[in-house]
């Protein structure tokens, strides 16, 4: 397990002090898939540098397995990152070696016998799919196949936790989509625990169980990758869950009747809601805008509707909907309440 306790990090550039962590506390539990997302900017690479201590936190600790890694001598730290390795945006292999020996070097500078290490590497480009580029360099691969190396480097020295930094930036959408089932599929065989940094929801949403939302240095949402995106409350993350989805996009006019559906997991997000709606209490709404998205087989995200009529076609509409299981109804047009006839 992995824990962020009031982690801080400033550093001293030429117009002064930057706090690019600002009291970050978090827990990784072992075997999640945990995402870090923010914009540019917001801290992301600082946090995962800091988790192995590549940059050592101005205040706060990390732990792991109850372990303070800032009071850790040298040899402690070197066997540490031997069990948090990292995979990065541009796959820094060396291009002057093949694709065996950029998967054996972290073993032959652990002093691993070259017959042993080169058994291992083998191994592991099988793994990742590549067996038949062992003796390839780098230069001949695509972008994707090197990453694969990447991860089987990473993989050589039998770590605990992987730490992806933008792993996925540099490729293509079907590309990016063939890593991240590798690094799932890693997740599950070997039993890793994968912290992905990211600005991209997509591969939030794809892969990992939590995540948190960092926003100038500071982590203003954090849960469950469903809740999150079933009830995004901090604005931040609605922009990265919803970019279309605020304040100033319904397009109002004075008899407008506005009201937004939330799907949080419901089967309903996949049936003709709106058109049974219609048939069931005659009450045709328009839809003005919708976003949603399947995450593990349920439906997420919103949609937008003008209900016709007045506060009575309104208010049964409202009811009607609130009705559907996991659906949540936001009104964004309240008009008073009728009087009683007398």
């Amino acid at each position: 397990m992995i824990e962020l306790k009031n982690l801080s990090k400033s550093f001293v550039t030429q117009d002064g002090p930057v706090d690019a962590l600002r009291h970050v506390n978090l827990t990784i539990h072992d075997g999640d898939i945990y995402g870090i997302i923010g914009m540019s900017g917001a801290g992301k690479s600082t946090l995962v540098r800091c988790i192995n201590m590549l940059e050592r936190p101005t205040e706060g600790q990390v732990l792991m397995d109850g372990k303070n890694l800032g009071s850790l001598n040298k040899k402690e730290m070197q066997e540490m990152r031997h069990s948090v390795t990292m995979i990065f945006q541009g796959f820094n292999l060396l291009m002057q070696r093949t694709c065996l020996q950029n998967v054996m070097l972290p073993l032959r500078l652990s002093h691993v016998p070259k017959k042993e290490a080169e058994e291992r590497a083998r191994e592991l480009l099988g793994m990742v799919e590549l067996p038949d580029k062992a003796n390839s360099y780098p230069a001949q691969l695509s972008g994707g196949q090197q990453q694969r190396v990447a991860i089987a480097r990473a993989l050589s020295t039998n770590p605990k936790v992987l730490l992806c930094d933008e792993a996925t930036s540099a490729l293509d959408p079907k590309t990016t989509h063939q890593i991240l089932e590798l690094i799932r599929e890693i997740n599950k065989r070997m039993g890793i625990t994968v912290t992905v940094i990211t600005h991209q929801m997509s591969v939030v949403q794809e892969i990992c169980n939590r995540v948190a939302i960092l926003e100038n240095g500071t982590v203003v949402e954090e849960g469950d990758v469903s809740d999150v995106f079933s009830n995004p409350r901090a604005a931040a993350t609605r922009s990265l869950v919803y970019p279309e989805m605020n304040e100033g996009s319904l397009l109002m006019s004075p008899a407008a009747q506005q009201i937004r559906l939330i799907f949080n997991g419901a089967p309903a997000a996949r049936t003709p809601l709106i058109a049974q709606m219609a048939i069931d209490i005659q009450v045709a709404a328009s839809i003005l805008s919708a976003s949603t998205r399947t995450i593990q087989d349920k439906a997420y995200g919103y949609m937008t509707l003008e209900i016709p009529g007045g506060p009575d076609e309104l208010a049964r509409a409202v009811k009607y909907l609130s009705a559907v299981p996991s659906v949540a109804v936001q009104v964004d047009v309240e008009y008073p309440a009728k009087e009683e006839e007398k």
